[in-house]
């Protein structure tokens, strides 16, 4: 295997189906002395990474933050 310029290897189709890799499965690389092990992360529940998600989106957003009782007035009306 070849590492490219942006540190990218394929992952052999045989290994992949083996393991159940499919496209956009989330692993996690752990390194032992010289050698590095690759491994599928551990799922996250859906509400969680829901969460985490709109917390990424929220830290990069510009504008004010609102506090929770501002978000739930524009939520539930006057």
């Amino acid at each position: 295997m070849t590492l490219t310029t942006k540190g990218q290897v394929t992952i052999p189709q045989e290994i992949r189906d083996r393991l159940g890799l499919l496209p956009g499965t989330r692993v996690v690389f752990e390194v032992d002395g010289d050698s590095v092990r690759i491994r599928r992360a551990e799922q996250q529940a859906r509400g969680d990474a829901l969460v985490a998600h709109m917390r990424a989106v929220g830290r990069r957003a510009s504008g004010p933050r609102l506090s929770t009782d501002q978000i739930l007035a524009l939520t539930r009306g006057d």
